[in-house]
This record gives structure tokens, C-alpha cells and sequence, in this order.
């Protein structure tokens, strides 16, 4: 996990996990609708998980 992607998902969670898959994007975007800090650690968590 770079320091570039820990700062996307501060700022802005679904861009950050782009990566991952659409499943990955649709979930942090939902958590983030309820909510900022549900949205960044949910990005944080997909983002520490290697798979």
C-alpha cells in the first residue's frame, strides 16, 4: 500500500480503490454515502487486504 492510494482514500475512497474491481468501488461508494469516515475505512481495509 503506497503512500499515494492511503491519501486518495483520505480524500476521496472510491477513487482509491479503482484497482480492486467494480464490486470493490461500488461498496466503498456506498460506505461513503452513509458516511466519510465508514467510506476510508473501508478503502484503508480493501486496500491492507493482499487478495
Amino acid at each position: 500500500m503506497s503512500i499515494l492510494r492511503v491519501l486518495l482514500a483520505i480524500l476521496f475512497p472510491p477513487l482509491a480503490v479503482i484497482g480492486r474491481g467494480c464490486g470493490s468501488i461500488v461498496i466503498v461508494f456506498l460506505l461513503t454515502l452513509c458516511g466519510w469516515v465508514p467510506g476510508v475505512i473501508g478503502a484503508l481495509v480493501i486496500l491492507n487486504n493482499p487478495n
